[in-house]
């Protein structure tokens, strides 16, 4: 495909244009909700419209678009789940344009060069699903082949019944968006059920398979049914200021407290062990990449354009040329040569360790459900330890430092697992690396270029933390308060180190589990950065998880049976269409939300009036005929 169009102009200026809408509209989600939305799948939507109403458009074209918008509202995340805690700690009273351009600018630039070799490791290597990726890759694919009418048509379908239920939960409030079961069984001890209504999220299920989906729910089922049962059963006095707020509270409210404050942490310490460990597993695979990647810079013979990445040489280059601005910025908050240089030399470590995890958490789960914040928060709490030693407790400017070091950090993690999807992407429809990888630059930097304008918009229209003006709501932030309080805790005291500690010997454990059932030669595997995520996502985000995977096990096992269609890729195609489709209709609603929300200021500018929303059932119910579509358009014997 070299002579087919790719990095044209029309397409990087339409990604910027997309990057600018898509930044935007996820900053505000994240502040509101403590959530963003990937945005490869609705830009490439937007490209093969645009695109294709300029003159021919090829497929290549449309997945650069999709590429750099991707990575562009990436750094919205990276952003809103850091640099608010300045605001919150009151060290900044507004944004500063140039400082937060620099932050993420160069943050996000460090994820891009960080996702070269982590292409080769686990892309080629290790081979790992990105169910985002494959969506976009399918989408792509249905609309521009002139040949796969039916798959489009099924993709299509599934995209409409993904939007239309998204619609229907977000946005008119017709059916809540999770549904719940929170009991107490005595007087204290607690019992809780909960499944988001997220066709996207039965999708990524269907994608990663039972085992991934199964490990993750396990996580959750840890957290939901274990620890939180037994600290309030049990553990509940020996914290006087929760202890207070749980008295009275219902199971739902006191197992959200609990988890919220305590248990939490046990998946911050796990994601701790587990992403070290993950470093030291793929280390091999890693130092291959950089290799190769050094071979095919300096190879004289050809290479194909498929496989051509920035050259290694060049990457090297940028990254110490980008961490010199850095280490200058550092150097203006502390006043000290030698402590800066010891935030940049963590930063830049960091960085990389935690952009593997990232990577390797959105191979598995998806970049929707990535958990960046839980990274940063490994980060932070790593950066803040160093830091005391230098600062002492008590310091003031130290929280400050550690919020700055885990801004650049979960820049670069947020971007790269996201660029690793579009890599997949572009992987299976057979696009040139670098390319993509030039536009990834592109949009990163387009992102931060807006973000300190929407911040500061945001800011004074309705305040972060405090409102704004008499009778606004604030926008909470979660992440960006979770990140102030860990790195204020550490400096004044108050993190539950119990927990985190708990949460290492967790992780420790899982893994060994692992390495038994590998040398055992079992097909089921406990990778122990999906237990991690289990604990740490609220376990009705796991749950759909786990159902998708049970989806996709139950349709494998029909075709094995019927021995339907040799070509087990193809047994597999009508499921991996329809699962794609839930993501992309969920996907491009969940941004076309966002905007009346963003232009009136209004969260509920769509919402039905109060007599037609419904119970939690019917939702359960809907969603339930979704996950039957999906079985049966998986067990559909193709030609």
């Amino acid at each position: 495909m070299n002579d087919v169009p790719q990095l044209s102009v029309r397409a990087v200026l339409l990604s910027i244009a997309l990057t600018v809408v898509l930044a935007a509209a996820n900053a505000y989600l994240g502040l509101f909700a403590g959530l963003t939305v990937a945005t490869a799948i609705p830009a490439a939507v937007v490209s093969m419209g645009v695109l294709r109403l300029l003159g021919r458009s090829s497929i290549l074209e449309n997945n650069i678009v999709a590429t750099g918008a991707s990575a562009g509202s990436s750094i919205a995340a990276g952003t809103v789940f850091t640099l608010p805690a300045l605001i919150i700690l009151g060290h900044w009273t507004r944004f500063d344009y140039w400082w937060v351009f620099t932050i993420i600018g160069l943050g996000g630039l460090l994820g891009v060069l960080f996702s070269v070799p982590l292409r080769r490791t686990l892309i080629i290597d290790q081979d790992l699903q990105f169910p985002e990726g494959v969506a976009t890759a399918e989408l792509l694919r249905a609309g521009s082949d002139s040949n796969s009418a039916g798959g489009a048509r099924l993709l299509g379908l599934a995209a409409l019944a993904g939007a239309l239920f998204k619609l229907v939960m977000s946005a008119l409030r017709f059916v809540p968006e999770s549904f719940t079961l929170a009991r107490y069984l005595g007087s204290r001890t607690i019992a809780y059920l909960g499944i988001n209504l997220s066709p996207a999220l039965l999708g990524v299920g269907y994608i990663v398979g039972l085992n991934v989906g199964l490990v993750m729910v396990g996580g959750g089922l840890l957290a939901w049914w274990l620890f939180i049962p037994i600290y309030n059963t049990f553990l509940f006095e020996h914290d006087p200021a929760l202890l207070a707020r749980l008295v009275g509270a219902d199971a739902e409210t006191a197992a959200g407290l609990i988890w919220t404050t305590k248990v939490r942490y046990i998946g911050v310490g796990a994601m701790l062990i587990g992403g070290l460990w993950a470093l030291w597993t793929l280390r091999s695979s890693l130092l291959s990449g950089i290799k190769s990647g050094l071979a095919i810079g300096g190879a004289r013979g050809p290479v194909a354009d498929t496989e051509r990445d920035l050259p290694m040489a060049a990457i090297l280059v940028g990254i110490v040329l980008f961490v010199l601005p850095l280490f200058a910025l550092y150097y203006a908050v502390v006043g000290s040569f030698g402590i800066a240089a010891a935030m940049a030399l963590i930063m830049i470590v960091a960085g990389f360790v935690f952009s593997s995890v990232s990577g390797y958490m959105a191979g598995l789960v998806g970049s929707s459900n990535n958990p960046v914040s839980g990274i940063t928060i490994s980060t932070i709490l790593f950066a803040s330890l160093v830091l005391l030693g230098f600062l002492g407790a008590g310091s003031t400017v130290g929280p400050v430092a550690a919020i700055l070091i885990g801004a650049v950090t979960c820049s670069a993690a947020a971007v790269a697992g996201d660029n690793l999807q579009d890599l997949k992407a572009g992987r299976l429809i057979g696009a040139t690396p670098w390319r993509q990888q030039v536009m990834l630059a592109i949009g990163a930097v387009s992102g931060a270029a807006i973000m300190a304008p929407v911040l500061n918009l945001l800011l004074e229209a309705y305040g972060i933390g405090t409102p704004a003006h008499a009778g606004v709501r604030a926008l909470t932030a979660p992440q960006a308060t979770l990140m102030a309080a860990v790195a204020k805790g550490i400096f004044g005291g108050g993190l539950p180190w119990d927990m985190i500690i708990l949460g290492g010997l967790v992780g420790a454990l899982v893994i060994v589990l692992d390495l038994v059932l590998a040398r055992r030669g079992v097909r089921w595997r406990t990778p122990v950065l999906a237990v991690a995520v289990g604990i740490y996502l609220p376990l009705e985000y796991t749950s759909p998880i786990f159902l998708g995977g049970l989806l996709a096990e139950l349709a494998e096992l029909w075709h094995a049976r019927r021995g339907a269609g040799g070509d087990l890729e193809k047994t597999r195609r009508s499921g991996l269409l329809f699962a794609s489709g839930l993501i992309a209709g969920e996907a491009i609603v969940g941004v076309l939300i966002a905007i009346p929300i963003v232009a009136t200021g209004n969260v509920d500018v769509l919402a039905l009036p109060a007599a037609l929303h419904f119970g939690q059932w019917l939702g359960l119910g809907g969603l339930a005929l979704i996950a039957w579509w999906l079985y049966r358009s998986a067990t559909r014997v193709t030609d």
